[in-house]
């Protein structure tokens, strides 16, 4: 069954039960790490009603995000929606003895859906898109506002210096591709044959080289935002 959004694009109608609100219907009388972690009916049983919760997950996920996707049809998103259940299905087995039972299993399993699906969508987003690693780094904020831009041109000259000075080539690529580019992390872990745990690693190392250069300039204290910097309501 399908339902037009208010643009006329048709999309599948979720049930009742399958409404984000609701999503994760009651485990009822079911223990499922012990259900899947099993065999027999019970373990076949278990098996086939997560995948339909997946499903369901990833389908609400796959058609929240279809912006990201213009031109992009029903059919194509629903190869996306499967293929992200059946990569949500893989991560939550894999998982299972990380379940702790502060919620509903079914809440917990629904969230790798949410995940996956959004994965899946990103890739498909940028499959096209080139991906840039120069290995020089020219980084400048053009947004400032003229009451700040002595202050603005300065921070942005620092933090190219940074970038320059204090890392490697390839944190400075990691960096502008994940900090400004805005390229999804997964995405360029797949680019670079790498995984997203290394490429975190890098990151943090890169934040952390960032940082001491900025402090050791006078332009970011260690208790506090880069100087000149609006210190309300911010995230560092």
């Amino acid at each position: 069954m399908t339902i037009a959004d208010a643009d006329g694009a048709a999309r599948p109608a979720l049930e009742a039960d399958e409404r984000p609100a609701g999503h994760a219907r009651p485990d009822r009388d079911r223990d499922w790490v012990t259900d899947l972690a099993g065999a027999g009916a019970r373990h076949e049983e278990a098996l086939r009603e997560l995948r339909e919760l997946l499903v369901r997950a990833c389908r609400h996920q796959v058609w929240h995000l279809r912006a990201q996707l213009p031109g992009v049809g029903a059919v194509v998103l629903e190869e996306l929606v499967e293929g992200a259940a059946d990569e949500a299905l893989v991560a939550v087995l894999a998982r299972l003895d990380t379940f702790e039972g502060r919620s509903r299993f079914t809440t917990w399993a629904y969230k790798f859906g949410i995940l996956h699906a959004a994965n899946e969508v990103r890739r498909r987003a940028w499959a096209t898109r080139e991906v840039c690693l120069p290995d020089d780094a020219a980084w400048t904020d053009t947004a400032a506002g003229p009451e700040h831009h002595a202050e603005a041109a300065d921070l942005a000259a620092a933090v190219a210096s940074a970038l320059s000075d204090a890392l490697t080539p390839y944190q400075r690529r990691i960096a502008v591709a994940l900090l400004l580019d805005q390229v999804p992390i997964d995405v360029l872990a797949e680019r670079l044959g790498t995984t997203r745990g290394a490429l975190y690693k890098t990151l943090s190392v890169a934040r952390t080289r960032i940082r001491h250069h900025l402090t050791a300039t006078g332009h970011l204290s260690s208790a506090g935002p880069p100087a000149g910097a609006p210190t309300s309501g911010e995230t560092p």
